[in-house]
């Protein structure tokens, strides 16, 4: 059945009931049914319909049976207190959870995620809150690695490479953020400068995740902690078109990286 089909069955059918005060209350009920039936199918069917609240209890519900009731002494544990091993920067982006791609399990790891996993320069002000995040997981946590992780078709490299060379933008917030990473974009134009876009794209996730590697190390309880040998630092990316993870330390050009496919 059309559209048109549907909505004069539903205007027709509404209008039966406005003008009929003498139905049946069964024959009433009965047209009311048939209209919201009609009108489900409209948008596309009740089955279809996505509900964010019944995702997020069938959700929750999942993870209390299948884990949470499973593994109690872990959880009273994690109730005292946390002592991740890890603090790591992860893009937002919905396809590269860390949880999911290292199967780290509750308690493991410190995440901060965040458009393009970038990590800033020490600034108070700007950006207190990454500032905070990583006080926290060395000073008071002790994490001892913290890991930078890119990863491929990164929505937020692809902007910071598509900002004009006059510097101009055009979001509120997006490509100021981004400029984060600005040295990596320069370095990435002038060294393949012949590639294709897409190419340019991919070399600068992995050189973006040494610039923030390098940006972790101004700040003062970062740097004292790795001249201890008390907390490394390590880059990484995950393509998730090829399946693969790469992991390299502080110093990309001198430390070959170990790919995992």
């Amino acid at each position: 059945m059309g559209s048109t089909a549907y909505d004069e069955a539903i205007a027709g059918l509404s209008q039966l009931l406005s003008e009929k005060d003498g139905l049946e209350d069964v024959a009433a009920a009965k047209i009311k049914q048939v209209t919201a039936e009609l009108q489900a199918t409209q948008n596309g069917g009740s089955k279809d319909t996505f509900d964010p609240v019944e995702r997020i209890k069938s959700g929750f519900l999942r993870f209390k049976t299948e884990k949470y009731l499973k593994n109690p002494s872990l959880h009273g544990e994690l109730a005292k207190g946390q002592s991740p091993k890890f603090l790591v920067f992860a893009c937002s982006d919905s396809r590269v959870c860390p949880s999911h791609i290292l199967d780290f399990q509750l308690g493991e790891a410190f995440v901060v995620r965040n458009i393009a996993n970038m990590v800033p320069q020490y600034d108070q002000t700007k950006f207190s809150g990454t500032g905070a995040a990583i006080e926290y997981a060395v000073l008071h946590l002790k994490v001892e690695n913290i890991v930078v992780i890119g990863h491929s078709c990164c929505g937020g490299i692809k902007g910071l490479m598509s900002i004009p060379d006059h510097g101009a933008t055009s979001t509120e917030f997006i490509e100021e953020w981004v400029k984060i990473c600005q040295i990596a974009r320069s370095k990435v134009k002038s060294e393949h400068n012949s590639l294709e876009f897409s190419e340019q794209c991919t070399n600068c996730e992995k050189e973006a995740v040494n610039v923030s590697l390098g940006n972790l190390l101004t700040y003062p309880f970062v740097r004292e902690a790795v001249a201890k040998k008390t907390l490394a630092l390590k880059g990484a990316h995950y393509d998730f078109i090829k399946g693969s993870f790469e992991l390299w330390n502080l110093d990309f050009s001198l430390t070959p990286s170990s790919c995992i496919s």
